[in-house]
């Protein structure tokens, strides 16, 4: 698997592409009035994100693209430079489609929910995306998915009793476990629909166990296995593992919390 990367692009092109409705000087993500041109930035986007669902990532070339938009190839760059600010955009369109709650919109009432809203609508995100695994946001794109993802997570962590530096770190350390386990998830759940399933991969290494496992080198996995610990099955046990690492998560951003609150106050 080829991984690409965001944040690659022209950087003054690319945040004006992610900022648009902004630089048009639209807020609601309306087009604005009169005709409509034939090609949009918007609709650029969408044909990306049909060829990358339908396809994978690897077939999401400009000219696939313009072929899904029904459009030249040249006519793209006329609206996009290239492929690494249409993937800037991809993404964050991906992130902006979560819809987490802005400021003043309703949420769940305490901190625990809205992080857990946030993760479930992360993992539905990929479920429906799942190229969006392929793709490293170490440099991620600077736009409107991105900067409501991030307020929303502060805001969820604020006023808790965690100090502005720990803030930011249960943010990151959340984003960090919440992406990597929904992109897990999600790359198991491709191989199911397109590929070898998880039982035949075993059957067709059915030998392992009886030529190449030794029990005396292993014995913490044999007896693991003896007393149940693996019967829930691959796909059974990615979930049982999103929700463990999910909680004990939350239960050490709680733990911190309760730390801070019961030590003495600095004079």
């Amino acid at each position: 698997m080829t991984v690409e990367h965001s944040g690659g692009g022209d950087p003054e092109r690319t945040l004006a592409l992610l900022w648009r409705d902004r630089a048009a000087g639209r807020t609601d993500g309306r087009p604005p009035r009169g005709r409509r041109p034939k090609l949009t930035v918007d609709r650029i986007v969408r044909a990306a994100l049909a060829v990358a669902d339908r396809e994978g990532l690897a077939s999401m070339s400009m000219v696939r693209v313009a072929e899904e938009a029904g459009a030249g190839t040249m006519s793209l760059y006329t609206y996009v430079p290239g492929k690494a600010e249409l993937i800037d955009l991809m993404v964050d369109a991906v992130l902006t489609e979560r819809d987490l709650p802005g400021p003043g919109d309703p949420r769940p009432e305490g901190w625990l929910e809205q992080i857990e809203l946030y993760a479930e609508r992360t993992r539905a995100a990929y479920r429906r995306h799942p190229w969006l695994r392929e793709i490293s946001t170490v440099r991620p794109p600077l736009g409107p998915g991105l900067m409501a993802q991030q307020e929303y997570l502060l805001s969820a962590l604020s006023g808790i009793g965690l100090s502005p530096r720990q803030i930011t770190a249960a943010a990151g350390t959340i984003v960090t476990f919440v992406h990597a386990a929904a992109a897990a998830e999600a790359e198991y759940e491709q191989l199911e629909r397109t590929g070898e399933s998880a039982a035949d991969w075993w059957a067709a290494r059915g030998s392992f166990w009886e030529d190449y496992f030794d029990v005396g080198r292993h014995p913490t996995i044999a007896r693991l296995w003896r007393e149940g610990g693996f019967d829930a099955g691959t796909k059974g046990a990615n979930a049982e593992a999103y929700e463990f690492g999910l909680r004990r998560l939350l239960s050490g951003i709680q733990a911190a919390v309760e730390q801070a609150r019961d030590e003495p106050a600095r004079p």
